[in-house]
This record gives C-alpha cells, structure tokens and sequence, in this order.
C-alpha cells in the first residue's frame, strides 16, 4: 500500500497521462529511459521530504514496495 494516498481520485488519470507521454519517447531504449525515470523520481523523492510532504520513513517504504513489486513479479 502506498504511503502517499490518492484522496481525489486523480492518480489513475495521471498514470495514463504519463504512460503516453512516455510513448511518445519510444525512439529511446528502455534503459535510457529507465535511468532517466529514475533520476526524475530522486529529484521528485527530493522535494517531497524537503517540502514536508512525506517523511524519510514514508519515502523509504515507497521504494521497499516499489522494489518488491518489480521483483517478486515474472520476469522479475
């Protein structure tokens, strides 16, 4: 369960916008832009802890379950 909620229903909307924006950059091998998501995701990580939005703690069990999910999946 994600330590950052979805208290408006908004994230389903978002991830579809950022899944076709990402088409768009299919000219980039996945592992460019694996690398690139990821430098995206610290900065955004970042700013949340800076900003109050989250704590370490919270941050952490967001890449613990993000993690495990990759993971534990086929293919994985």
């Amino acid at each position: 369960m994600s330590p950052f909620p979805d208290t408006d229903g908004t994230l389903e909307q978002c991830v579809d916008d950022i899944g076709e924006f990402i088409a768009t950059l299919e000219h980039y091998p996945a592992p460019v832009l694996a690398c690139a998501l990821r430098v995206q995701l610290e900065g955004l990580l970042r700013a949340l802890l800076e900003n109050g939005v989250c704590t370490r703690a919270q941050a952490g069990e967001f890449l613990r379950d993000l993690g495990r999910e990759v993971l534990d999946t086929p293919g994985g």
